[in-house]
């Protein structure tokens, strides 16, 4: 695995992974804000989610529309100007005084995490040489710790400052920007390359195995966010354990994603991308179904695995759409990184009328059918064929 990862620029790729740690924690910010908006704001509890929709729609739905801009001319401008809108959307959130200043903030805010992902993405494929999995899985590392991260940093700067303490966030913004800004001749530096590779590959997009890619992506994305919602409410309701146990359950499944995401990039490059992909779909429902039967304890250790489970795979299908859409990077990055994940999180509203219907323990094990449907279509993913002469690397690897 250690030779895996010497495959990969670390400079570039420290520099795009340290980007999407910053705009998941700018996405991160929201919901920890909600507290503190209906406190002191007054805001209403359906304005409050309103706003975390509005976080979702403008930060995810709309990646792929960036992804298109970036797919018909370079567009490495994206990376730090999605950066610095990301952090001064949600830096001057907290200094609004009306709703419709505030909402608005959100959307500026998720608009830049909008247009961040797709490029960066782009570009982490480009660094990543022959091991672009692998690659991915640092990439999409950085933006699990910078989710995690979002409640941590911003409540302490409202605890200490006010609403308005969010304004600090632009500091780390304004680093952010000048680091993308610094690291952006380097890489540009590997476009060319990259474009060579693109014209020696097969040629032509496969958007009947894309669409069927976005299915499986979509499935395991609703299966996520339904555990995420509702793991809490299981300790809390059927285990009867206080709200602190739930909430470190969720942390516990949250980390085993970040180390999942780790392994699940080198494994697909040394085993392909379908087998891991498939694997690890499959796995996903008898740990479910073990968490369901265990106590607490040892539920949120079936919680780790289950996150690791479910979340390894994120950066891999990223890449195998990419390496569908060959020559609309872009807006394959775009869908597979926002549209297909933000529709998982609409989606996951549906649960709660399985959950009012039929309990959350059934709701749960619903979650777990998900993957063996994703796990069906995704055999039917087949890899791109080789053409006579390509030598694209990584390509081999996918199968």
């Amino acid at each position: 695995m250690r030779s895996s990862y010497r495959d990969v620029d670390a400079r570039s790729m420290s520099a795009l992974s340290g980007g999407h740690g910053f705009v998941d924690l700018c996405q991160g910010v929201v919901p920890a804000l909600l507290p503190f908006f209906v406190a002191r704001r007054g805001f209403s509890y359906a304005e409050a989610s309103a706003l975390v929709l509005a976080a979702t729609i403008s930060s995810s739905i709309i990646q792929p529309l960036f992804g298109v801009l970036s797919d018909r001319r370079p567009a490495s401008w994206l990376l730090p100007s999605g950066i610095l809108l990301a952090g001064a959307g949600v830096s001057v959130a907290g200094l609004t005084q009306s709703y419709g200043l505030t909402f608005a903030a959100i959307v500026a805010s998720g608009v830049g995490v909008a247009a961040y992902h797709p490029e960066a993405s782009r570009f982490a494929n480009y660094v990543s040489g022959p091991r672009r999995a692998t690659g991915m899985s640092l990439f999409a590392v950085g933006g699990n710790a910078g989710f995690a991260l979002g409640p941590v940093v911003v409540t302490p700067l409202v605890l200490a400052f006010g609403l308005g303490g969010t304004i600090w966030i632009l500091v780390p913004a304004l680093a952010m920007t000048a680091a993308l800004l610094l690291a952006g001749p380097r890489l540009r530096g590997f476009r060319s390359h990259a474009a060579r590779r693109i014209a020696a590959s097969a040629g032509h997009d496969e958007w009947g195995a894309f669409a069927r890619l976005v299915t499986v992506i979509t499935l395991r994305s609703w299966a996520f966010f339904w555990l995420v919602t509702f793991v809490p409410l299981y300790f809390t309701r059927v285990l009867g354990t206080s709200t602190g146990a739930g909430n470190a359950a969720l942390t516990a499944m949250l980390a085993g994603g970040a180390v999942g995401t780790l392994i699940g990039g080198p494994l697909a490059d040394r085993f392909g991308r379908r087998p891991v992909l498939i694997g690890s779909l499959l796995s996903v429902a008898p740990a479910v179904g073990l968490f369901l039967l265990a106590g607490p304890v040892v539920g949120t250790i079936l919680l780790a695995l289950v996150g690791a489970l479910t979340i390894c795979t994120f950066a891999v299908t990223t890449v195998m759409g990419q390496e569908l859409l060959p020559r609309r990077i872009g807006l394959a990055s775009g869908v597979t990184l926002g549209l297909s994940i933000g529709a998982g999180g609409i989606g996951a509203a549906l649960l709660g009328v399985l959950a009012d219907a039929a309990g959350l323990t059934a709701a749960l094990g619903a979650a777990a059918v998900l993957p063996l449907i994703g796990a069906a279509v995704a055999w039917t993913v087949r890899p791109r064929a080789r053409s006579a002469g390509a030598s694209a690397p990584g390509l081999a690897a996918a199968r």
